[in-house]
C-alpha cells in the first residue's frame, strides 16, 4: 500500500513541456509515480521559449496579439495534461488535477481574475483543471467566487500563516455555497525561506534550513482546522537549490496526511533514488508556535519575511509573464 491509500498523501509534479507531456509525463502517471501536475508563469515562459516543440503552432499564431498566442500555447498543454490525467481524476476526485495561473498582472483586480478564472475554465473545459490565483486582497474574493461556481482553485503564493487562514476560508464558503464537490489546494512555499534567511540564521545562531517546513507545518494546522476534507494544503517550492541539503528534502519533511507536494521533474526523480516512503513525524502546533516566540526573541520579524517573500514572489511572476509575453512575436 503506498502513501496515496494510506494517508492521502499526492505527489504531484511542478512542469509542463509539450515534448514531456507525450513522454515522461506519461510514464511517471502509469507508474503511479505522480498524481498530478502544476504550471505557473516562470515555467510556461521557460518551456516555451527554449523549446522547439512549440514552434509550429508559434508560427502559426503570429497574426494573433501576445496574449492570445500565450494562451493558445498554454492551454493546448493544459487541455493535453487534463487528458492524460483524466484517469486518475476519475479514479480519485482529489487527485488527477493540472493549474494553470490566471495572468499574474492581475493580481489586485478581484473582477479580472474572477473573469479569467471563469473564461480559461471554460476554454479548457474539464473537470480535472485547478485556475491558480494568488493569496491577494482580491484573489481571496476571486477564490470564493470561483470556488462558488463550480471550479476547482489552487491558491498559490502563501506565505503567513494568515493567508493559508484567509484562503482557507474562502475556499470553504465557496465550496459550501456551491453545492457540488469541488476540490481545492492552498498552495505553500517553502524553500524560499531557507534561501533567504539562512545566512541570516547562521548569523544568529540558528539552525539553517528549518524556517520553510515548520511555516509550511503551521501553515498546514490552520488549513486542518476547516475540517473540509475538500480542501488540501499543497507544498510548493520544494526543490533544492546547492548541495548543502539532500535534493528530496522538502518532500521527505513534509509527508502528511491529506496534504499534496508539487515537485520539480528532478527533484520527484531523486526522491524516487533515495527519497523516505514513509509518513514523516509532525512537529506539534505547539512546538511551531515556541519557534517563533524563539525568532522573535532573537529579533527575526516574521511578518517583515512574510511581506517580503509574497512581494518578490508576485514580482517574479509578473516579470516572467511579460518576459514571455516580449518574446512570443517574431
Amino acid at each position: 500500500m503506498g502513501l496515496k491509500e494510506e494517508i492521502n498523501y499526492s505527489l504531484w509534479c511542478d512542469f509542463i513541456e509539450r515534448d514531456f507531456l507525450e513522454n515522461r509525463f506519461k510514464e511517471i502517471i502509469k507508474n503511479g509515480i505522480i498524481q498530478g501536475a502544476t504550471s505557473n508563469p516562470a515555467i510556461f515562459e521557460s518551456s516555451i521559449t527554449t523549446s522547439v516543440a512549440y514552434k509550429q503552432q508559434l508560427d502559426m499564431l503570429q497574426a494573433n496579439n501576445e496574449k492570445t498566442i500565450y494562451e493558445e500555447l498554454a492551454l493546448t498543454d493544459i487541455k493535453r495534461a487534463a487528458f492524460l490525467l483524466d484517469d486518475l481524476h476519475k479514479k480519485d476526485a482529489d487527485d488527477g488535477f493540472i493549474s494553470i495561473e490566471v495572468d499574474p498582472l492581475l493580481c489586485d483586480d478581484a473582477a479580472g481574475t474572477i473573469e479569467e478564472g471563469i473564461r480559461l475554465y471554460s476554454s479548457i473545459n474539464a473537470e480535472n483543471v485547478m485556475i491558480k490565483i494568488p493569496a491577494t486582497d482580491a484573489g481571496y474574493i476571486a477564490m470564493r467566487e470561483l470556488t462558488s461556481r463550480g471550479i476547482n482553485v489552487n491558491a498559490t503564493l502563501i506565505f503567513s500563516p494568515s493567508q493559508a487562514i484567509k484562503c482557507a476560508q474562502a475556499l470553504d464558503e465557496g465550496i459550501k455555497d456551491s453545492n457540488k464537490d469541488i476540490k481545492a489546494v492552498i498552495s505553500v512555499f517553502v524553500s524560499r525561506f531557507d534561501r533567504l534567511m539562512d545566512n541570516d540564521f547562521s548569523n544568529k545562531g540558528l539552525q539553517k534550513s528549518k524556517l520553510g517546513i515548520i511555516n509550511a507545518t503551521k501553515c498546514y494546522y490552520e488549513v486542518t482546522k476547516f475540517q473540509n476534507s475538500n480542501i488540501r494544503t499543497l507544498f510548493a517550492s520544494t526543490g533544492v537549490k546547492g548541495n548543502e541539503l539532500n535534493p528530496s528534502y522538502y518532500i521527505d519533511n513534509l509527508i502528511y496526511p491529506n496534504s499534496v507536494n508539487t515537485a520539480p521533474l528532478a527533484t520527484i526523480e531523486d526522491w524516487l533514488t533515495d527519497g523516505k516512503k514513509e509518513q514523516t513525524a509532525i512537529m506539534s502546533e505547539t512546538d511551531c508556535d515556541k519557534y517563533f516566540e524563539l525568532l522573535k526573541d532573537k529579533g527575526i520579524k516574521m511578518e517583515e519575511v512574510y511581506e517580503k517573500l509574497l512581494a518578490d514572489g508576485l514580482e517574479s511572476f509578473k516579470n516572467s509573464f511579460k518576459d514571455l509575453l516580449s518574446k512570443l512575436k517574431h
